[in-house]
């Protein structure tokens, strides 16, 4: 592996300290790393005159593996541009949970292993998500995480209709609904309620958000299955769709929401041997000590 693309998150990574140790021990180790941000920074925010910062978009082009500075948040949304140009993803945590990073800021010298390909590649699956408005689509995304469809900022409910291949699943009341994979089982759907399940595993996850029913459950189901939700009541309160926790996507009634796996697989970089369950009871042990 030659070249690494290094996307540091500038509100995480102060002054750029890790992501600057990290390149000296990639250039020792004989490989040639490429900075460049992750996202676009606020003008008022002045960039280190000593680094040079690369178009990512163009680095995407000839990139072996793209190594994320910051949280989950920062892997999230790297995710889709990395993934659709076929390259692999590392993490290394300078955020508070990270559950996908797979190295602390105390472990850079790791990264040395890539030089030998010593590295194992975990595929993880995506979703991919449409809303159709009559006969025209008109919102298409993917997301590593989770697809959730929520209400606004007004305390009210909303009503959803959730179907697996056109089978009604749910009526869920409350306050959305949340499908997700096994990488999100951590994430928005845990803190609903939802069951933790192994990030390598292929499932579709559906979770209700505050349902005002005990009988709505958390479903596991296969990836081959195609999720549609539908809303009644969206043109009388503010319904929201979102993959990843990006950019909130307006929802009006009659619009119906499709999710199924997509075709993408997101490569993550793994360096060490640990267990799933060795990390997770680290990461959730490590917020239980912070509260």
């Amino acid at each position: 592996m030659k070249n690494v693309i290094l996307t540091p998150n500038p509100y995480r990574d102060k002054n750029f300290q890790t992501v600057r140790t990290a390149m000296k021990v990639l250039k020792d180790a004989g490989m040639e790393p490429r900075l460049c941000l992750p996202f676009e920074v606020d003008r008022s925010y002045e960039l280190p005159k000593d680094l040079r910062f690369h178009k990512l978009d163009r680095e995407l082009q000839t990139a072996e593996l793209v190594i994320c500075f910051g949280g989950d948040g920062t892997i999230l949304h790297m995710a889709k541009a990395a993934t659709r140009k076929n390259v692999p993803i590392l993490g290394v945590n300078i955020g508070t949970m990270g559950f996908m990073a797979e190295l602390e800021s105390t472990e850079l010298d790791l990264l040395a292993r890539l030089a030998s390909d010593n590295y194992t590649l975990d595929k993880r699956m995506m979703l991919d998500v449409v809303v159709q408005r009559d006969r025209d689509i008109i919102f298409h995304d993917i997301g590593l995480n989770d697809v959730v469809i929520t209400k606004g900022a007004v305390a009210r409910i909303v009503h959803l209709a959730v179907q697996c291949d056109g089978v009604q699943a749910m009526e869920c009341g409350g306050d959305g609904v949340i499908i997700a994979t096994p990488t999100g089982s951590t994430a928005y759907s845990l803190s609903a309620g939802g069951p933790i399940v192994e990030p390598t595993a292929r499932n579709l996850l559906i979770t209700p958000i505050c349902a005002h029913s005990t009988r709505n459950s958390c479903y596991v189901l296969s990836p081959d299955h195609v999720i549609t939700v539908e809303t009644s009541d969206a043109n009388r309160k503010f319904v929201y769709l979102s993959a990843d926790g990006g950019k909130a996507f307006s929802l009006k009634n009659g619009d119906r929401i499709r999710v199924r796996q997509s075709k993408f697989d997101m490569g993550l970089v793994r360096l060490s041997k640990k267990s799933f369950c060795e990390i997770l009871e680290y990461k959730m042990g490590a917020v239980d000590n912070e509260k």
